[in-house]
């Protein structure tokens, strides 16, 4: 008679810890998260600021981190919905657009911080890899604002939009330490960046090759993919027209709203919109009557 040896019992099961929610879910790498949030005793409670990046179907939500023991704190934050207000209406989760929203992002922190002119950054994206650097001011050196790079689950493959994201923030004034080697237009094998390819991303240059190469090889596809900028006008050559003027304005006023040329609904509106979705309780009558109404269809067949 064989016996088998009882591996998990009852202590095994008294010294087992569940693992955080958020592990099960599978939403945060508890990890990498350790490291990007534990600070230096020596700075003696100073907040360790994360830029936080994350992208979904329609949007990209940027956010300025800091955790503390009773959780995160955000300090400042941007959404690409928001690029709307700048004129870009279209593509709002592309690389271009994860460049303005960085952009945005940091024009924002530093704005409020009175930091604004002090770190102007990169005025004219010229696509050269440069970080920011300690300025000179009446007190003396003033260092920049620092915020440590984010990207939670995302793959970190080069030219990932993640990265158009802090280049933005980066040309913004903020200072976040990164080399070059995951932007778009670097070589692996002569290890240099093509500040050409970077700039053309910068300004939506790959979303206008593909826009003119589908309109010659095939129209149909072209009408029903790019429908909102033909609509729009929105030709190939103009967009980095428009994205520069975008970069432009965001600098200006980096807290513009935006404002709608569709009437705004009340509140009742919108509770009457989402009674259409709402479904109808049923009384106890119904629900008999129903019941009886199933089991003769049943009978019938």
């Amino acid at each position: 008679m064989a016996f088998h040896k009882l591996v998990k019992n009852s202590a095994y099961y008294s010294r087992f810890q569940t693992k955080y929610k958020r592990r099960r879910q599978g939403k945060t790498d508890y990890y990498a998260r350790k490291r990007l949030i534990t600070q230096a005793k020596n700075k003696y409670g100073a907040p360790k600021y994360r830029l936080v990046v994350r992208f979904t179907n329609r949007d990209i939500i940027t956010q300025i981190v800091t955790s503390e023991i009773n959780g995160d704190k955000v300090f400042a934050a941007a959404y690409s919905h928001e690029l709307r207000a700048y004129g870009i209406h279209h593509g709002l989760t592309n690389w271009a657009a994860g460049y303005a929203t960085g952009l945005l992002l940091a024009r924002r922190v530093l704005t409020k911080l009175g930091l604004d002119k002090t770190f102007t950054g990169v005025e004219e994206p010229n696509g050269e890899y440069t970080l920011t650097e300690a300025a000179e001011t009446d007190d003396g050196e003033r260092r920049p604002f620092k915020a440590i790079l984010d990207v939670g689950l995302a793959r970190t493959s080069t030219g990932a939009r993640v990265f158009g994201v802090m280049k933005g923030a980066s040309d913004g004034g903020i200072f976040i330490p990164h080399s070059e080697n995951r932007f778009p237009g670097y070589d692996i094998e002569t290890e240099e960046l093509d500040p050409e390819i970077l700039k053309k991303y910068i300004f939506g240059g790959h979303v206008a090759e593909y826009m003119e190469t589908l309109a010659d090889d095939d129209e149909e596809r072209y009408k029903s993919q790019f429908v909102k900028y033909i609509e729009d006008e929105i030709e190939p050559d103009s967009l980095e027209e428009l994205y520069s003027e975008a970069h432009a304005a965001i600098r200006a006023d980096p807290f513009k709203k935006y404002e709608s040329d569709a009437p705004k609904k009340s509140k009742e509106e919108w509770k009457q919109e989402s009674l259409k979705y709402k479904q109808k309780k049923l009384t106890n009558a119904e629900r008999k009557a129903r019941v009886q109404a199933r089991i003769a269809e049943l009978r019938e067949e």
